[in-house]
């Protein structure tokens, strides 16, 4: 196990390695001038000059690059201030610090994440397994035709449907917004209800199918066979042996999916008008804001890394024939 954990992690650093350096040699490529827009409208050529040292874009790229990943981990020093580490640097739009503004944005984002990974896991696996269980019958029918239907349809087309037939319309629900989850429980559950259902609405589709065919696949397996054989109840069979077995491809498919689902609660945020990373990735890459948007890449990238790493150590413990080497 820590043999494995060190090669990952090995791996991990260079994955995060390879997205910095893309995303920021990439920024030069845009032609627009950060100092630009941290100058104003009346801007001369020597505020501009000035701008530039203040934010270092007066160095070479390479030099920048090299002081921004060798900040992360010892801290730099700003004209605002020092920047102790972890220090991605200071907002080229409104001077803030990037770390403090990526930790108070990430509760939404998280809670969004965790949220929708919950409604799709429970309602997408459920609906699968009953379909496999009452395999052939009508409701198998039902549920294997409304995922169909349901993994056409897109967040940005689904949510303003969404709010306009049950919150404006109907006004079933409030207007959809982030509480932070100790200082009203409620009233979190109930302004992201509507941005998880939104979000998980593809899972949900994507993880009945698989995990339809996937308990379909186990009830055929040999050790499934025996145990009907040998007059076991038809019920325990179906929990006890071939619900277990189910469970790695979708185990390893939510690992692979968290990425998107990750991708996914930043365009719901900014469908919903949610304060959360997606938004401020918007933001930032529309401002020219190079420390927030390699703020908010490298921090979601890490985030997703050590999630699939996590995935990957539980598959021994979901079925003992997995070993990890």
């Amino acid at each position: 196990m820590l043999r494995f954990l060190f090669r990952r992690s090995l791996g991990a650093i260079v994955i995060l390695l390879i997205i910095s350096a893309f995303t920021f040699f990439l920024f030069f490529a845009a032609p627009r001038d950060p100092a630009l827009l941290a100058c104003g409208k009346n801007c001369t050529p020597d505020a501009i000059a000035v701008i530039h040292k203040n934010l270092g874009l007066d160095k070479p790229v390479p030099v920048q690059y090299w002081e921004f990943m060798s900040g992360i981990v010892t801290g730099r020093d700003f004209a605002q201030g020092p920047c102790p580490a972890p220090c991605f640097g200071y907002s080229f739009a409104n001077g803030d610090p990037v770390w403090d503004t990526i930790v108070d944005r990430f509760p939404t984002t998280i809670s969004l994440t965790i949220g929708a990974a919950a409604v799709f896991l429970t309602v997408g696996v459920g609906t699968g397994m009953i379909a496999a269980w009452k395999q052939g019958k009508l409701i198998d029918k039902i549920f294997s035709s409304a995922s169909l239907v349901l993994s056409s349809m897109q967040i940005y087309f689904v949510g303003p449907i969404v709010l306009a037939v049950l919150v404006y319309n109907l006004g079933w629900f409030g207007q959809p917004k982030y509480v932070p989850f100790f200082d009203d429980p409620v009233g979190w559950f109930l302004g992201l209800i509507i941005p998880w259902c939104v979000l998980s609405i593809i899972f949900t589709a994507q993880y009945t199918r698989m995990a339809r065919s996937s308990m379909i696949e186990q009830l055929q397996e040999d050790h499934v066979r025996t145990a009907r054989a040998k007059g076991m109840a038809a019920r325990r069979v179906f929990f006890r042996y071939a619900w277990r077995g189910s469970l790695i491809p979708i185990v390893t498919i939510f690992g692979i999916d968290l990425g998107s689902l990750f991708g996914g609660a930043m365009i719901t945020e900014y469908t919903f008008a949610l304060p959360g990373l997606g938004t401020l990735a918007v933001k930032s890459v529309q401002n020219t804001d190079l420390p927030m948007t390699m703020g908010v890449m490298l921090f979601a990238a890490t985030f997703i890394i050590l999630f699939n790493i996590v995935v990957d150590a539980c598959y021994a413990f979901i079925d003992p024939r997995v070993r990890l080497s």
